[in-house]
């Protein structure tokens, strides 16, 4: 018997019963075996052929899970032991996303606990080279340093209307290092012991050395004592892409800002070229909302994921 057609029988006289006679109060439970429902889904536009199938569709309609979610349940992302948050690592993982119209034009760098995706675009954007870190040679990026205005002002303005909504604006860690720290623990507290809140950044020097995957790499003086070694095992290290700036300063210096060298070791400028040395890679980095989704695409660069 269906189910409209054992509430019609049975319940409509048994609730006009209860309505006649408000001073009595009734509970009654009705069992009846599973195999008596007749399940009918074909007006639903779904594809589940039982109850609990329907009902976890309908779940998933009603609250889609975020794209860090998705990336987090298809990736084998590494947990990082210091933030909440699960990295990219390795030479080559699926960590492709197209973003602003570019076809896997990003990477993935990390996925937040909180479903936030911090990307990197995969090119330089000082081709010709007319960009510097700052033109006056500070490290100072809140100052604001002359890329952050031109990020957060030129470059951002030039995305996408739909590109600037899935950006939501997120705390970069700006706090100056030690040149050759062997403390990976105590590098990440020199960084976030400064927060810059933004919607445009750059990568840190720990994030550049949390995407190896090599735990002999995952440390300053580590990466450059085995540099040759480090740079086939982290994604970052673009071959294509030689000398591209860090958000990271120099604690020694105040016009001293590291980069990563095409070898892959971790460099700094000082003097007359610090921060102000147009010859340097810009590699811009973006936080996503935890509310965009993964509408295809499986990370890889042939098919990166779609977000939406």
């Amino acid at each position: 018997m269906k189910i409209k057609e054992f509430l019609k029988k049975y319940l409509i006289g048994f609730i006009l019963g209860v309505l006649s006679a408000a001073v009595v109060v009734v509970y009654a439970e009705t069992y009846f075996p599973s195999n008596q429902v007749t399940y009918d889904n074909t007006e639903s536009g779904m594809n589940s052929d039982n109850v609990q199938t329907a009902i976890d569709e309908l779940y998933n309609t009603c609250f889609p899970k975020t794209a860090g979610d998705q990336i987090l349940e298809d990736q084998p992302l590494e947990k990082d032991p210091y933030e909440c948050r699960y990295f990219f690592t390795g030479a080559n993982p699926n960590n492709y996303v197209t973003f602003n119209g570019e076809t896997a034009g990003w990477r993935i760098i990390s996925v937040g606990c909180d479903g936030t995706i911090k990307i990197m675009k995969t090119a330089n954007i000082n081709t010709s080279y007319t960009l510097v870190w700052d033109t006056s040679n500070s490290n100072h990026w809140e100052r604001p340093a002359t890329l952050n205005t031109y990020l957060n002002g030129t470059y951002l303005n030039g995305l996408s209307s739909e590109a600037q909504s899935q950006i939501v604006a997120s705390d970069f860690s700006i706090g100056a290092v030690e040149y050759d720290n062997n403390d990976l623990e105590d590098q990440i507290n020199d960084e976030n012991s400064k927060k810059w809140n933004g919607k445009i950044a750059l990568p840190t020097v720990s994030e550049y050395l949390r995407t190896n995957s090599n735990s002999n790499c995952k440390t300053f003086v580590s990466n450059n004592n085995n540099y040759v070694t480090c740079a086939n095992t982290t994604w970052m290290d673009e071959s294509y892409i030689d000398h591209w700036w860090t958000l990271s300063s120099y604690s020694g210096s105040n016009g001293t800002v590291f980069y990563v060298h095409s070898n892959g070791s971790v460099l700094y400028n000082h003097g007359a070229i610090g921060a102000n040395y147009k010859y340097r890679a810009v590699r811009p980095t973006i936080t996503l909302s935890s509310e965009v989704q993964i509408i295809g695409g499986d990370g890889s660069q042939s098919n990166p994921y779609q977000i939406g």
